[in-house]
């Protein structure tokens, strides 16, 4: 296997903490982003500059749906293993601009797929959701469990994503393993995700809107675990054989599906709570109906993850909370 590892998304939320992980690991890592900073912070400044300052990190700007792209640093770099995070994610931005979900999502993904096929990798590891697991009530979510109703169109073209890399899996032998990210939280979050937005308000003094008046729950997922998982999972490369009955490992191809989260069901209240503890701030509280594209729990089954990998760890959620509370102040200068 390559030393080079391609992280798609790399200046972005989960990928720049997973470039710096390989890095830490000694590989050789090319990071491809957009470098859209659609809220005008520079979070992706800041960490992409962080990355640079790795002699082993090169930075490719540019867009995965632009034609000819993903395929010229696949034939430049030729690397061993692709952790593909880029794209558009938000439930309610995909509402309101779902071409912004098609062309990254699902164009972006095509374009990935279609440089393995020309120049194949020993493992390509893409991002999905828990959410497309969609209407399902049974919990917790089991990689068998149906996800033939997506809520959202952001969860509709992850799911697309899955079924376009399982046909690729099987007509060209590309080794895949899709991911279901659970509710991702810590350091370096994107100023659209609930965390952020809770913490800016409530350190502004500001309300908070908290939907399906407060009867929600995430199984929430501190990021630098769920990036240790994706690091062990690398060496776990579908093949022909299961590792047992659990396992989605398809008949057709080397391809596997596999939840990624802390495996347990926490009330939207409790993470609220953790947050005026980390700030030492009461919230005020709008409690507001349900979102359209929202399910009211979230709660991953981890025991195929558990039979490839092991436990991962798994940080307090106090702790979490209060490492992402202790970053933000220090990128704003509070």
């Amino acid at each position: 296997m390559s030393e080079t590892v391609l992280v798609t998304g790399s200046a972005g939320f989960i990928g720049f903490h997973m470039a710096q992980r390989f890095l830490k690991s000694g590989r050789r890592v090319v990071g491809l982003d957009a470098m859209i900073d659609s809220q005008g912070l520079g979070l992706k400044e800041a960490s992409n500059s962080i990355l640079k300052q790795s002699p082993e990190f090169t930075a490719v700007e540019g867009r995965l749906e632009d034609e000819g792209l993903v395929a010229g640093v696949f034939a430049e770099h030729r690397p061993g293993t692709v952790v593909h995070l880029a794209g558009q994610a938000g439930l309610r931005d995909s509402i309101d601009n779902p071409r912004d979900h098609l062309e990254s999502n699902i164009i972006g993904t095509f374009e990935i797929l279609e440089a393995a096929r020309a120049h194949p990798s020993a493992h390509l590891i893409l991002a999905s959701t828990s959410a497309v697991y969609g209407a399902n009530t049974l919990m917790p979510y089991s990689e068998s469990h149906k996800a033939d109703t997506p809520m959202s169109f952001y969860a509709a073209s992850k799911k697309a994503t899955e079924a376009m890399a399982h046909s690729y899996s099987h007509l060209f032998g590309l080794p895949i393993t899709m991911l279901r990210f659970f509710t991702v939280y810590g350091p370096w979050a994107r100023p659209d995700m609930a965390l952020y937005k809770f913490v800016h308000a409530i350190d502004d003094g500001k309300p908070i809107n908290v939907h399906n008046h407060g009867d929600m729950q995430r199984d929430f997922t501190y990021v630098d675990d769920l990036v240790e998982g994706i690091f062990r999972l690398e060496h776990k490369v579908p093949g022909k054989e299961p590792v047992g009955e659990i396992d989605s490992l398809s008949e057709v191809a080397p391809f596997r599906i596999v939840n990624l989260g802390n495996s347990r069901a926490t009330p939207l209240m409790d993470f609220i709570q953790a947050i005026e503890k980390a700030l030492g701030k009461s919230a005020e509280v709008r409690l507001t109906d349900m979102q359209p594209g929202e399910v009211p729990a979230t709660w991953a089954d981890a025991s195929l993850q558990e039979a490839l990998i092991g436990p991962l760890p798994l940080t307090p959620l106090d702790e979490g909370v209060q490492c992402f509370v202790d970053w933000y102040k220090g990128f704003h200068g509070k």
